[in-house]
């Protein structure tokens, strides 16, 4: 983390009456120190190994500067989320996403998953939503960044971070345990099993360790695991000698089809374990195949979607539509226009720009299973480190859970798609500037 900008001490008083275009542009005195991080990550039960690992490992987590979002930008993030959350709820669309998913996406588990992510970019007059994940990384991350913030005329009380850090910690804790009620259990939650293969080696493990220390202070145990250590026995998923009772899932495998991870399929479709997030949240948001029928007012007329939440979703979803062979030439001459993503991909692997793509790249696509989604230029943000490029791409994301916003933060990156390998970028705090 040595390449954090040191802020201007200096607040300028001007900040106060810019709006978030001028401010992304003009202010460097809202930004963290790494001092102010480092001790954000020990202070707060982390100890030193965490601050350590992500200095080592991850060094570009954490962005110079904050984001800034006009009223009306975070209005309508809000909105779509809302309109989202509305379609998903019909029947008429679980039945028709349902229907082309995987088998184990019908299993109904009851729990409503953890920590879905809505991703977008904002752009003057508008905001675009890029995609939905339902296996967000890096809430707390954010926690500890907002208890490293530092005031600015800009962003007023929101400068002081330590309380809504603490109130998202606390929500995160009560959203497991709403999802250990919802997964049909009536004892405490004494037990959580954090699941990712090969977790010690996965880039956001530092992360891993805070949850495990979030939920320590809980008094709720939890293990990392990696799926290969469990076992499916006599109706129950076993650690060890322990039962294991809740999994927090953070495999990129998200209708569990591995072979090293049929214990936790058999166990989830047993009900013997509760699983969050969960195949069946996959399927009907995250599979970028929703995002096409999202943007086709004829499906949504068809699934009985009002004309109010069909105007919000067409004006803030890219237009997206799946790559079929019969639209191969038009997509291909228009491809300059699009961006190529495939529908379970993450994390902006084997995903295309349309004007750097190659003739292999495209038969790669027109071998697989892609969405094309009209390209909706990232905002920018002008970095305040010698070691930063002079302007930083940015989106936005609102972490979910039940249908309401957590928390809001930016990713700061440059290249094609968001990285955490950029200097100066990295997880930002996200204010609504104030004019």
């Amino acid at each position: 983390m040595q390449d954090l900008a040191t802020p201007d001490s200096r607040c300028e008083p001007g900040c106060a009456t810019q709006d978030a275009a001028q401010l992304n542009a003009s202010c460097f005195c809202a930004g963290p120190s790494a001092e102010a991080l480092a001790g954000a990550l020990q202070n707060n039960h982390a100890g030193p190994q965490v601050y350590e690992l992500i200095s080592e490992r991850c060094p570009h987590l954490f962005a110079a500067l904050p984001v800034f979002v006009s009223p009306a930008q975070a209005a309508r993030m809000a909105q779509l989320i809302e309109a989202v959350e509305q379609v998903v709820a019909l029947p008429a669309y679980q039945s028709a996403v349902l229907a082309d998913a995987p088998a184990i996406a019908r299993h109904d588990p009851g729990a409503r998953g953890v920590f879905y992510g809505y991703d977008f970019h904002v752009g003057e007059d508008a905001v675009g939503l890029i995609e939905i994940n339902t296996n967000a990384g890096g809430a707390l991350l954010n926690a500890a960044l907002a208890r490293a913030g530092r005031g600015c005329s800009a962003i007023g009380d929101a400068g002081d971070g330590t309380a809504r850090a603490q109130t998202l910690e606390d929500d995160i804790v009560a959203m497991f345990r709403n999802e250990w009620r919802l997964g049909g259990r009536s004892t405490p939650l004494r037990t959580i099993v954090i699941v990712d293969d090969e977790p010690e080696n996965q880039y956001l493990y530092p992360e891993f360790l805070l949850f495990r220390q979030l939920f320590a202070r809980h008094d709720i145990d939890a293990l990392i695991v990696d799926p290969s250590m469990l076992r499916w026995e006599a109706g129950s998923l076993w650690r060890g000698d322990l039962i294991v009772d809740l999994v927090y899932n953070r495999l990129t495998d998200f209708m569990l089809d591995a072979p090293e991870h049929a214990a936790l399929r058999d166990a989830y479709l047993a009900n013997a374990v509760v699983l969050t997030p969960h195949p069946r949240a996959h399927a009907l948001y995250a599979d970028k195949r929703n995002l096409a029928l999202l943007t086709d007012d004829a499906r949504l007329i068809e699934l009985g979607v009002p004309d109010e939440t069909r105007a919000i979703l067409l004006g803030a979803i890219p237009h997206t539509q799946l790559v079929r062979a019969s639209e191969a030439d038009r997509l291909w001459r228009t491809r300059r226009d699009w961006f190529f993503k495939p529908v379970a991909g993450y994390g902006g692997r084997a995903a295309y720009r349309g004007d750097k793509l190659t003739k292999r790249a495209w038969e790669d696509i027109l071998g697989g299973d892609y969405v094309a989604q009209a390209i909706m230029a990232p905002p920018a943000r002008t970095g305040g480190s010698a070691a930063a490029p002079d302007r930083l791409k940015f989106d936005i994301r609102s972490y979910t859970y039940d249908g309401a916003v957590q928390w809001t933060a930016a990713r700061v990156y440059q290249g094609q798609t968001t990285n955490f390998r950029t200097p100066g970028g990295g997880f930002a705090m996200v204010y609504t500037a104030q004019s």
